[in-house]
């Protein structure tokens, strides 16, 4: 007999917009505190006398301990749904932040970032789920509300991370973990509408046999494709280490800014990424998700070969553009394969979420030890040719969304 595996078909052909901003709102508490480790990487590195190797360490430890595990939380929630698993999240981000607020040298401080990404873990491929369930059938709508939060919440971090933290110490970390205590409360909210619709999701169950793979697609090409994207997904990632890590550095060391000053301008990046995240997926469902992958990924390159050539003004205006192409990319990319692989949101979520985090620490740490070799500037210059891989997407099937 042929196992069966819960459908990802949304549970109602409504959009239930209540627990989408829910969900979204969960995703911007989750990625509001995790920005508070890279916004908080100036002081570290005058405080612990760190260099770049060691910054990209602590993003390296971060991101595996948010990558490694979200294949396989994912993979066990598509068997066994936990609608807890939200909210227990939230709780070793919670642990993470505390710890870090104290933290007294540099293992102490991997420690710390690798609970937090622990949280991360365990919070994306579900709340991904609840996202698609919710989602009345406009899944890149969905998606994009979903990552909108996430989005958000990485703009707002370092802008109170410059106001709280910066100015008064590491110890007032620990004031971030407000934002922990209230995301438990509303991610446990949404984890009782889930569990209420549990059945009805149960209840539709379909055959590998018939619909494990996208109509017309063998299992090779399935394979080929998710492998197609998971190398966009390096080339997006890796260049949005570059930014998310060490922009505030670019912009200290070639313009003279100060700490506050270079947040400030990397927060304009990053509600730039919020702004292209909510046009992604709403364009993807009208016009195409492999035409939106085509234009986030590539669309960027002249944008990211001219940045490290112009000066202040033009640098955050170039950047800004940046964040908004190149952020348009994930939702398109993530129901795209979805679309390939129904009925497994969780195991394609936790492995796309975990990439994407995987490659964010590898392209952080990598970049770290070439900035120590060389320089910052130099790491802009070689990372402005990253968005040209985006020509592969020529080799993406058409495919329709269910």
């Amino acid at each position: 007999m042929k196992a069966l595996h819960p459908s990802a078909e949304p549970i109602t052909r409504n959009t239930i917009y209540s627990i989408l901003f829910a969900i979204s709102f969960g995703h911007l508490l989750n990625d509001l505190m995790q920005s508070v480790i890279p916004s908080i990487y100036p002081m570290l590195k005058v405080n612990f006398n760190l260099s770049f190797t060691q910054i990209g360490l602590i993003t390296l430890v971060f991101q595996l301990s948010a990558s490694i595990l979200q294949p396989f939380v994912g993979n066990y929630t598509d068997r066994r749904p936990n609608p807890q698993s939200l909210a227990i999240g939230m709780g070793f981000t919670l642990l993470g932040l505390l710890l870090l607020s104290v933290a007294s040298n540099f293992i102490f401080i991997l420690a710390s970032v690798a609970l937090i990404g622990v949280g991360s873990s365990i919070f994306h491929p579900e709340a991904s789920r609840v996202a698609q369930l919710a989602s009345g059938g406009r899944k890149g709508l969905a998606q994009s509300i979903f990552q909108v939060g996430g989005n958000a919440g990485s703009a707002i971090g370092p802008l109170l991370a410059a106001l709280i933290v910066i100015p008064y110490g590491q110890v007032n970390i620990r004031w971030f973990a407000f934002f922990a205590v209230l995301g438990i409360v509303v991610l446990t909210i949404v984890g009782r509408w889930y569990k209420e619709n549990l059945a009805e999701r149960k209840r539709r169950i379909a055959s590998p046999a018939s619909s494990v793979y996208a109509p017309g697609l063998t299992k090779g090409r399935v394979i080929f494709s998710i492998v197609i994207l998971l190398i966009l997904i390096f080339s997006k990632y890796f260049y949005m280490a570059s930014m998310s890590s060490y922009f505030t550095f670019y912009l200290i060391d070639k313009f003279g800014l100060g700490v506050q000053q270079s947040q400030i301008c990397l927060f304009a990046f990053l509600a730039a990424v919020a702004v292209g995240t909510i046009l992604g997926g709403p364009l993807g469902d009208r016009y195409g998700r492999k035409l939106i992958i085509w234009i986030s990924i590539l669309g960027a390159a002249p944008f990211t070969l001219l940045l490290p050539h112009v000066g202040l003004i033009a640098t955050v205006g170039l950047a800004m553009l940046i964040g908004v192409i190149i952020s348009s990319a994930f939702s398109a990319i993530l129901v795209y394969a979805t679309d390939l692989v129904p009925g497994k949101v969780g195991t394609i979520a936790g492995l796309f979420f975990g990439f994407a985090f995987g490659m964010g620490g590898i392209g952080s740490a990598s970049l770290g030890y070439l900035a120590d070799k060389t320089s910052i500037a130099y790491v802009f210059q070689v990372c402005a040719y990253l968005p040209l891989i985006g020509i592969i997407t020529w080799f993406l099937p058409d495919i329709k969304g269910r």
